[in-house]
C-alpha cells in the first residue's frame, strides 16, 4: 500500500492555501450563476451578429504599453522572461536600481489589461482573413495590478463586443440597445451615461488649455465622487489658472438637467470649437436613432463622463446599476486610431465591455438569480444497492435524455447520509426505490423543500419531468 511521505504531509499542512489578493475561487453554484450571465450575454451578442474569438492571456509589452495612459501602464502585470531573466542586465544597473531599464530587459510580456487592445492587434494580424465591418465578442479574464476593494478585483472577466471597419453611428445606437436587452434579461435596471471625447476636447479648447486635455478629463471624471469644489481644487493643484477654472465651471453644472437642455447648453458654450460641436451633433444623432417609446432605456447625457482609457476618440458610455451600491458595470466607446498604432490606419471601431464580476455582485446583492441556479442537480437517486440501481438506470437515462440533471448516489450509504448530501447540494427532489417499489414499477418521489413524498409510477415520473426542449 502506498504511504504518503511524512515530510509531504508537513509541507501541505504548513502551506498557505489562500488565493492571491484580488482573486477568487468559484464554487459549483457560483459557476452555475456565472455561466447563466455568460450565456445570456452570448445569446444577445450573437443576435446582433457578433462572432466569438479568443486571444492569449499574455501579450508582448510592446503591444500593451502606451495604450491606457500612464496610470494604465503602471497597472500592467509584467511576466518575467524565461530562464536567466537577469542575463541582459548589467551589474551597474542593478547597483543603481535603474528599475525602468531593468524592467524592459527582464520582462518582454505582460498579462492583458483589457480585451480591446488585444482585439486591435488581432485585427491587424488577421486583416487579410476577416471581412469588414468585423463584429466580434470576447469573454475572457483580464488582469490589473490595482488595489483590491469591494467590486474591484485584480483578476476579472470582461465580456466585450466590438465592431471595426465602419464609423457609422448606427453601431453606437446598437450597442445601447444590445446592452439594454442584456440587462433586461438579467433583471438589472440600469442607466446609460453617454458623452463624447470631442466634447471634452472642445471644453479644453474654449478654456484655452487644449494641450492639457488629459489632465482636465482626469479631474472632470471625478465629479460624482468629489463634487464641483473637489474638481476645481484638483485643477488648481495641477496648475490651472483661476480664469481657466472660472471658464470651466459651467460644464460642471449640467448633470441634473435633461438631455435636450444639456445639448443646447453645450452648443452655446462650445460654439467656438468645431471639434466640440461635432461631438454634440454626434450625441444628437445617436439619441435620435434610439427608440422613443422605450421608457426602460434610461440614457443620460453626462458632460463630466471622461473614462480613463486614452484611446477613445468619439462617443463614450458607461452603464450603472440603479438599485445596487456599486460603480459602473459596463463601459465603452468609439476609437478611431487604435489599429493605427499597429501600422493599419483608417479603421474606426466602437465597442462595449461588461464587467462580469461586478454584474455577478449586483445580481447577488439584488437576489436576481433564478432559483434553479441554487442547486447543482434537480434529482438525486438514492442508492439501496447495486441491484436496485441497475433497475433504475433506464429511468435515470430517460430523465437525462429529457435534459434533466440527475445524480445517482454512488454508494449504498445510510439513508440519512444520502438525504443530507441532497440537502447540502440543494437538490430539490429525491427518488427512492426499494425492491417492493421496483416490482410495482414505481418510485417514491420526495420534495426536499416541503418534505412531502409520494409513490409515483415510473412513466408518470417522466411526465412530471418532461423534456426541457419541448
Amino acid at each position: 500500500m502506498y504511504t504518503r511521505p511524512h515530510h509531504l504531509n508537513e509541507t501541505i499542512s504548513m502551506s498557505n492555501t489562500s488565493t492571491p489578493k484580488g482573486t477568487r475561487d468559484f464554487g459549483a453554484i457560483e459557476m452555475l450563476r456565472r455561466n447563466y450571465i455568460f450565456d445570456t450575454i452570448k445569446e444577445v451578442f450573437r443576435k446582433y451578429g457578433y462572432l466569438q474569438i479568443e486571444t492569449p492571456a499574455q501579450e508582448l509589452l510592446s503591444t500593451l504599453l502606451g495604450k491606457y495612459g500612464d496610470e494604465g501602464d503602471r497597472l500592467l502585470f509584467r511576466i518575467l522572461n524565461s530562464g536567466d531573466f537577469l542575463s541582459k542586465v548589467e551589474d551597474e544597473e542593478l547597483e543603481k536600481r535603474d528599475l525602468a531599464n531593468i524592467t524592459k530587459k527582464i520582462a518582454e510580456k505582460g498579462l492583458r489589461y483589457d480585451l480591446t487592445v488585444p482585439f486591435a492587434r488581432y485585427v491587424v494580424q488577421h486583416r487579410n482573413e476577416i471581412q469588414l465591418p468585423f463584429k466580434r465578442f470576447q469573454i475572457q479574464p483580464v488582469w490589473r495590478a490595482d488595489r483590491p476593494q469591494k467590486g474591484r478585483y485584480r483578476e476579472f472577466v470582461q465580456c466585450d463586443a466590438d465592431a471595426v471597419g465602419t464609423d457609422s453611428l448606427l453601431l453606437e445606437m446598437e450597442l445601447v440597445e444590445m446592452s439594454e436587452e442584456v440587462f433586461r434579461k438579467l433583471g438589472i435596471r440600469v442607466a446609460f451615461l453617454v458623452n463624447n471625447r470631442k466634447i471634452l476636447a472642445g471644453i479644453a479648447e474654449v478654456i484655452g488649455t487644449p494641450e492639457r486635455l488629459t489632465e482636465l478629463t482626469v479631474a472632470m471624471d471625478k465629479l460624482d465622487k468629489i463634487g464641483e469644489k473637489g474638481v476645481k481644487d484638483e485643477l488648481s493643484s495641477r496648475g490651472f489658472s483661476e480664469s481657466e477654472i472660472v471658464l470651466f465651471e459651467p460644464f460642471l453644472r449640467m448633470e441634473s438637467q435633461n438631455n435636450e437642455t444639456i445639448l443646447a447648453t453645450l452648443s452655446q458654450l462650445l460654439s467656438s470649437s468645431a471639434v466640440g460641436m461635432e461631438g454634440v451633433e454626434e450625441l444628437r444623432t445617436i439619441l435620435a436613432l434610439l427608440p422613443p417609446d422605450n421608457e426602460e432605456m434610461k440614457v443620460i447625457v453626462s458632460p463630466s463622463l471622461a473614462r480613463g482609457l486614452s484611446y477613445y476618440t468619439g462617443t463614450i458610455m458607461e452603464i450603472k446599476a440603479l438599485d445596487a451600491t456599486i460603480g459602473s458595470i459596463s463601459g465603452g466607446g468609439r476609437y478611431d486610431n487604435l489599429t493605427g498604432i499597429f501600422g493599419v490606419k483608417g479603421l474606426s471601431g466602437v465597442g462595449i465591455s461588461y464587467g462580469a464580476d461586478r454584474i455577478y455582485d449586483v445580481m447577488e446583492q439584488l437576489n436576481l438569480f433564478p432559483p434553479a441556479l441554487n442547486s447543482t442537480a434537480e434529482i438525486l437517486v438514492v442508492n439501496f444497492g447495486m441491484e436496485e440501481i441497475k433497475a433504475l438506470l433506464p429511468l435515470v437515462r430517460s430523465l437525462r435524455k429529457n435534459g434533466r440533471k440527475v445524480i445517482v448516489y454512488p454508494d449504498a450509504a445510510k439513508m440519512k447520509k444520502q438525504l443530507s448530501y441532497a440537502d447540502a447540494l440543494r437538490i430539490p427532489y429525491v427518488i427512492m426505490a426499494g425492491t417492493e417499489e421496483l416490482k410495482m414499477g414505481s418510485v417514491t418521489l420526495k420534495d426536499m423543500n416541503t418534505g412531502d413524498q409520494d409513490e409515483v409510477p415510473q412513466e408518470r415520473l417522466l411526465e412530471l419531468f418532461p423534456s426541457k426542449e419541448r
